[in-house]
């Protein structure tokens, strides 16, 4: 066992017998996504970094939670591969490990899948300093692999994540960004009809400004198939360093808009009518919807709710406001039961990040 992940086990132990809680923390780029975690001490984990295997072929690579995405991005383009979910970064600091425990996707996340999808295992550190081993590194390599998957959007509450095995994927060959003016019932009736033809669009996103509403796709995947794409959908073609700029600036949540407060989060089914009023930004071809401003958190969640989704206030105003509102959608009686016998058959003395999700847990 290494000297870094001694030092972890030892900082746990201590923490666990002297029942005082950890805050779980990287790169910090995402330390402002769900509640604040009071009188709690830093696990830094941004010096537990390192490719630990990477097998191009195989299509699967090993890091350590502390290993930057940015450069497990560089590592993973050089052989003409992707981390396909787009994780977003927010800050130079992002980390493998936040990834997964925030379980966030970008602009790719409706056409490749998310987080969870591309987990193949994980090695975890327990509230008892024990370091447990779930999955492995194949898709067919099922042990333990749900557990693998319950880590990801967990934020830290269940343990520590030390290192992840990820599924990887090439780059498209081609990919090319088309924008159309409408208004958003507009853009959701071209993004569901859309959906149910054999489009290869990867990515999408509609936006109001001062000119009127626009949606822009970007279509991925063979020369030939790009083409048609474009035939078939029309529109006017981005420039491919504006594309570029556009969908990085949606992952990373650069873009003004997604930089306000409050923002909130809303996932519902594509087809579900506009919810909500004021400024609103739309992706994954209708299932993701950020509005900003103030907006009564009930009636939101409820709308949410009634269409089959959720509301999440992803970006506070205040930490007061996070407090009094709740980040996360409330949970019902029955999932409230199954996440509190989770957290107390991983973390039973309430060591890790607690009331990161929902003040009681």
């Amino acid at each position: 066992m290494d000297v870094l992940l001694s030092d972890l086990r030892a900082r746990v132990i201590l923490a666990q017998a002297a029942r005082r809680p950890l805050f779980i923390r990287g790169g910090g780029s995402k330390a402002f996504y769900g509640l604040p975690v009071d009188g709690a001490a830093t696990l830094d984990m941004s010096p537990y970094q390192g490719l630990i295997d990477y097998q191009p072929s195989e299509l699967v690579l090993t890091a350590r939670a502390g290993t930057r995405l940015a450069e497990i991005e560089s590592v993973l383009a050089a052989q003409g591969q992707m981390l396909a979910f787009e994780p977003p970064h927010f800050a130079p600091g992002a980390t493998l490990g936040g990834a997964v425990a925030t379980a966030l996707s970008g602009p790719r996340r409706a056409s490749a899948g998310g987080v969870r999808d591309f987990v193949l295992g994980t090695r975890l550190l327990d509230a008892q300093g024990r370091v447990l081993r779930f999955g492995g590194e194949v898709m067919k390599n099922v042990a333990g692999y749900d557990v693998s998957r319950l880590l990801a959007g967990s934020l830290g509450t269940l343990g520590v994540i030390l290192d992840v095995s990820v599924k990887v994927l090439p780059l498209p060959a081609c990919e090319r960004s088309l924008c159309f003016e409408a208004d958003e019932a507009g853009a959701l009736d071209r993004l569901n009809r859309w959906a149910g033809r054999p489009l290869p669009i990867s990515a999408s996103s509609w936006l109001d400004g001062p000119e009127g509403g626009r949606l822009t796709v970007r279509v991925s995947g063979s020369e030939p198939a790009v083409a048609a794409a474009c035939r078939t959908l029309g529109g006017e073609r981005l420039d491919d360093a504006a594309a570029a700029d556009w969908w990085r600036g949606l992952r990373d949540q650069t873009h003004p808009f997604l930089t306000a407060r409050p923002l909130w989060r809303l996932s519902v089914p594509p087809a579900t009518p506009p919810l909500g009023r004021g400024a609103t930004l739309i992706e994954w071809g209708g299932a993701q919807r950020w509005l900003c401003g103030e907006h009564d958190a009930g009636a939101l969640r409820a709308a949410a709710a009634a269409a089959g989704g959720h509301a999440t206030l992803f970006r506070p105003a205040s930490q007061a406001q996070a407090r009094e509102l709740g980040v996360f959608q409330p949970l019902a009686p029955a999932l409230a039961t199954i996440h509190k016998r989770l957290k107390n058959e991983f973390d039973p003395s309430g060591v890790f990040n607690p009331g990161r999700m929902y003040p009681d847990l």
